[in-house]
Order: C-alpha cells, then structure tokens, then sequence
C-alpha cells in the first residue's frame, strides 16, 4: 500500500514541500499519497494579504500579518529558490527589495508551474492529529469550512508547515485598558496610512517594530517611539524617530517608560512576537519553544525526536526563508522516500544538543548568520537541491546588515548579486523612501534615471 503524507499548510513552507516531491516525481521517483490542508482560500500563507484582521468570514483566526505596504526586509537574493529563480520567473533582472505582490507573485509562480495545486485542499482547517502507536499511523481530523463537514483520514507522516508568526504574543501593560486610542498587536497591523499626522508608539524592537515603524515614518505619522525591552534596536533614526527602554504604564494619552520619561501618544502598536502556537496537535506531538535559531527536540530543525515521522517546517528564527524551507523541505522528502536514514534516538538527540549549544553561544546577528548557512549547507550536502553560493548569501546577509547600520531609511536601495544564476540586480528607479506606489505594475517599470 502506497504511503500517505499529510502537509498541514501551504504557505511558502508548504508549497516547498509539495515541490520537493513533485520534483522527484518528475525525475521518475514513486512518490507517496500527499494531501495538503490549507485553512485559507488561496495558497501563499502570511503571503496571502487580506483585508481582514481578527476572524475570517467563518469566524476562524485570520492567519495572515501581512501589512499593505510591506517591502522586502532583506535581499530578495537572499531567498531565492535555486531551482526556480528570479530571472526564471520575471524574465528580466529586477531590484533587490521587492514590495509584498512581487514576492507572492513569485512564489505562487513556481508553485502554479509546479502544478502541485491539485494536492491541496482550500478552507480546510485541520482540528486534530493523534498518532496510533500500535497501528503507526496518524489521524487526521478537518473541517471544510463552507459546509462545516468533518472528516478524518489516516496517515503515515505528517508535515507541520503553519508557520509561527500569526498567533500573537500580548503583553500587559498598567493601565493600557483605559488608554483612549487605537491599541493594536502588529498581526492586525493593515496599513500605515491610519497613522498619519499622529503620535505612534510601537512596544517592541525586532524585525516588525523596525519596519512597521519605519512604514509609518514614510506615510506622515507626526512621531514614531520605539521602546525596548532588552536593548535598542540602534539605528540611525530620523528625527521624528526614537528608541526609548521599556513601556511601565499608560495613564490617559500619556505613556511612561523604564527611564522615567514620559510623551503623549494617539495610538499603540505592540510588536511583541509571536507563539508557536499547534491547537490541533496533542501533548505528545507539540512542539513547545518561543523564537529561537534552533528550536530544541527537532533532529536537523526538522524531525520531533520523540515521533521522526512527524516533521516540522520553518520552525526557526529567520534569516534565510525560501531557500531554508526548500532545505527542509527537500531532506524531509528524502527521510520519507528512505533515502536518508534515521539514526537513533540517542544520536538524534546528541545532534540536537550540538546545535543548541553553538546557538545558545550566538553573540550577535552576524554569528546568528553563520549559523544558519551552516545549518542550510549541511542540509544541502544530503540532498539534490540544486546548488547555490552559500558563501555569497552570508556574505550578503552581512553586507545587508552593515547597510542597515549606515542608512535604516536607505538600505533598500543598494543592489545585490544572485547565488543562483550571478545576475547583479538594477538599482530601483525609486528611493525606497519615495516610492509610494508598491504595486508590482510600478516596481517592474522601466524608468529613465534623471541623469540620462
């Protein structure tokens, strides 16, 4: 009887999955039964921009933080899929920074040239999954959202690819009950355009607070007040722009900080993390760590030691995105194809140890980068993905980071070079700072440099 592998979302980690095993397929392979369950009505994941915020139209959790005007954090070359790249996609070399419809274009792209959209199954939630020691198989239960009809089918592996950025992490603060403005978590976080011409405060300082804060710096808000936890985030800001230590308390308008200063605020954005968060897992199966390079108990960040056959997707802190999911993905099929060997327990856990004790000595974004392509090669070495400059990407991560430090408001508009195919990217016709249109039909025009 032919195998059967449950893939539980198809977002970009998904979607690599079920591209890692079309693409053996293609190659002649026997591949397993894959169903793929997606809660939303499309493919794309966080990708998947929405309106919404809060439930969705059958009163489900939205899944999607993804914001209007996002732009590309990083270098798009940086995440490129080597097998389907760029140039491949868009037929002419591109800026480095693209807005959020260029990415998901591309990313649905290889997917819909994949033709993998038949193992999906749209606006269907899954509600549980328990696994049968004596049988050594999984139940899978889901409800098709339209018509409210559960089913359960049963499975020999299953693949965890939900991601962990749509279930808020909400702090309290005294007093924020009663303060009279628009509080909000950055999951919810739509368009800069809401604030304008006001006084924002944003509680965090990682990846959202950086950007978020900057989206509305570029849209009109009067100020920008970032505070931090830990430490500042120590950019060069712009003038309406500061960093202050922690939110104690809110009384009124008026927002106190660890400091013993005060300002005046008209609204509140908590960019405060997110949970891993797998209601539909049972204790023995769930995976239970906050934002970390590493997450603890995955053999190779991918496989829960205590059941291999139940895999995880993306459960890491991110620099590298699209080409790590690929990594899984790819070393996931080969486990279930029995091309790579599971050790045994003891070894998987001496591995897993390994790798969180290097973490836990990570000093800085720059190690956190090496230890992550490290990570990405040695899945690449056990596979057929097709190769890429590794080397380059940590080097372009790092430039990318030394670009930050030198211009917060600048960085999109340097240029890189893809590890796929070499192909040095133009530089955008628009500062970042100045291009208010973020469609795709903008970012793709051709335009003359005023100095021609």
């Amino acid at each position: 009887m032919t195998d059967r592998v449950a893939v539980i979302g198809a977002g970009p980690c998904g979607l690599s999955q079920l591209r890692a095993f079309e693409q053996a397929k293609s190659k002649g392979a026997k591949i397993p039964e894959i169903v793929c369950y997606e809660k939303q009505s499309d493919w794309g994941g966080l990708w998947n921009y929405t309106w919404r915020s809060g439930t969705d139209e059958y009163g489900e959790p939205v899944h999607s933080s993804m914001y209007r005007y996002l732009w590309s954090n990083g270098p798009k070359e940086c995440l490129e899929f080597a097998d389907y790249t760029f140039d491949d996609h868009f037929k002419q070399p591109i800026p480095s920074f693209p807005p959020r419809e260029v990415l998901y274009d591309y990313i649905v792209g290889r997917a819909k040239a994949a033709g993998i959209r038949p193992w999906i199954k749209f606006n269907t939630a899954v509600r549980l999954v328990t696994y049968d020691k004596n049988t050594g198989k999984f139940s899978v239960t889901v409800e098709h959202l339209p018509d409210r009809k559960v089913s359960t089918e049963t499975f020999d592996w299953v693949v965890v690819a939900t991601g962990h950025f749509s279930v808020p992490n909400v702090p309290y603060f005294p007093g924020i009950e009663t303060f009279p403005g628009r509080v909000m978590h950055a999951h919810d976080f739509r368009s800069a355009d809401e604030f304008k011409g006001k006084d924002l405060l944003i509680v965090g300082a990682s990846y959202s607070a950086e950007d978020i804060g900057l989206q509305c710096y570029k849209y009109g808000a009067k100020s920008v007040t970032m505070c931090w936890r830990t430490q500042p985030m120590g950019f060069k800001w712009p003038q309406s722009m500061e960093e202050r230590p922690l939110l104690t308390k809110v009384e009124g308008r008026t927002v106190h900080f660890k400091d013993g200063s005060s300002k005046d605020v008209d609204a509140i954005i908590l960019c405060t993390g997110y949970q891993h968060h797998f209601p539909f897992l049972t204790d023995d199966l769930k995976l239970r760590t906050h934002n970390r390079m590493h997450p603890p108990h995955l053999y190779k960040g991918i496989m829960w030691i205590d059941n291999p056959k139940l895999m995880y997707l993306g459960m890491q802190d991110q620099f590298y995105t699209f080409s790590m999911f690929d990594a899984q993905a790819w070393y996931a099929r080969d486990v279930i194809l029995g091309r790579i060997k599971i050790p045994s327990r003891e070894e998987m856990l001496k591995d897993d140890a390994a790798w969180v004790k290097r973490e836990e000595a990570l000093k800085n974004a720059f190690e956190k980068i090496d230890f992550q392509g490290d990570y990405v090669r040695e899945l690449c070495a056990a596979i057929d993905y097709p190769k890429f400059d590794i080397d380059m990407t940590i080097a372009e991560f790092k430039q990318w980071e030394h670009d930050k430090q030198h211009s917060i408001l600048g960085y999109r508009d340097k240029a890189f070079k893809s590890p796929c195919t070499g192909t040095m990217a133009p530089l955008h016709h628009t500062p970042w700072l100045e291009a208010m249109d973020d469609s795709m039909r903008a970012f793709l025009a051709v335009k003359q440099a005023a100095a021609e």
